[in-house]
């Protein structure tokens, strides 16, 4: 890769100082750095996107659980609301 080279030479009093003006071009630093940074901001999106699924399947799993829960109460209410209206009916048998 060529490496740009800008020199500038002023002189501001005829046998004085001379001053030098020398830019460089950007060269293979630059684009390394971008490559570093563009790789930075790859494994940031990778945590970032792998943490909200990660928190998609805990939600999924807590949401199911408790849905079995719920299930599992209204069955648990019906069987007992069975079994006291059965002892009741044992007890004071229905008149006919």
């Amino acid at each position: 890769m060529a490496t740009e080279r800008v020199t500038r030479v002023v002189e501001r009093d005829p046998g004085g100082t001379t001053y030098v003006d020398d830019r460089r071009g950007a060269g293979l630093g630059a684009v390394i750095v971008g490559l570093a940074v563009l790789a930075l901001v790859a494994i940031v999106a990778f945590f970032l996107l792998n943490a909200n699924r990660n928190d998609a399947i805990r939600t999924n799993a807590v949401t199911s659980a408790a849905s079995t829960v719920a299930d599992s109460t209204a069955a648990a209410a019906k069987n007992v609301g069975d079994a006291a209206g059965a002892a009741a009916n044992s007890v004071n048998p229905p008149t006919k």
